[in-house]
């Protein structure tokens, strides 16, 4: 399963979005596009990335920009994996 793949389950997932987030691509804009998507759900998104991909994002690493699209999420997704 790729990246893009896990990635919307997660945001399907920590957003409650029922099957919405399973059919989005790279270009699908997050923040103030998706309701759900709030700061608190920001925190949640991060752990649960985190956990899933055995990853750590640092708080220097998230900005607005990381959660433009989920295009933005699936490459630092992806950068942290090659690290």
């Amino acid at each position: 399963m790729d990246v893009l793949t896990n990635v919307n389950r997660v945001l399907d997932e920590v957003l409650s979005l029922g099957g919405r987030g399973l059919a989005f691509d790279h270009g699908t804009p997050l923040l103030g596009a998706i309701p759900e998507l709030d700061s608190m759900a920001v925190v949640s998104l991060i752990t649960t990335l985190e956990e899933r991909f055995g990853i750590g994002i640092g708080d220097d690493e998230v900005d607005g920009q990381t959660f433009a699209t989920v295009g933005t999420l699936v490459a630092l997704v992806e950068s942290k994996l090659a690290d």
